[in-house]
């Protein structure tokens, strides 16, 4: 997939107005998820992505402790320019839908062994809870 397949998917995906305006949302998306994942899912998410949406993910230190999904949502409504929680929501939820159809199941499976539980509804998948 090349950097402008992915903006447009992502421009489908959130239903933004221009491709300018998701590779804003997908630069700042990506970044922040740079620093949520560590270790062989690192190398492998930035190898299956394009070289732009790679350097994205792999310019970010790694964060001490990964972010819960509301803390990362937060994050992400911090660095878009008016974003609110509900709107931040929208657009993480419209990037790593594409992200997990871009790198597939298997990778978007060991991200979200990695990841605190509450991403799966982010990657646009549902999230089982075993039975108690």
């Amino acid at each position: 997939m090349r950097w402008s397949e992915l903006i447009e998917a992502v421009r489908r995906s959130g239903q933004y107005p221009t491709a300018e305006e998701a590779e804003r949302v997908a630069g700042v998306v990506l970044s922040a998820l740079g620093g949520q994942v560590t270790g062989e899912e690192r190398v492998d998410l930035a190898r299956r992505l394009p070289p732009e949406a790679a350097r994205l993910i792999a310019d970010q230190v790694p964060e001490v402790r990964p972010h819960t999904a509301p803390e990362f949502v937060e994050s992400v409504a911090r660095r878009l320019e008016g974003a609110t929680p509900a709107t931040a929501r929208w657009d993480v939820s419209s990037v790593l839908a594409v992200l997990a159809d871009a790198v597939g199941d298997e990778l978007v499976d060991r991200l979200l062994g990695l990841l605190p539980s509450g991403y799966a509804l982010l990657f646009g998948r549902a999230e089982l809870a075993p039975a108690a």
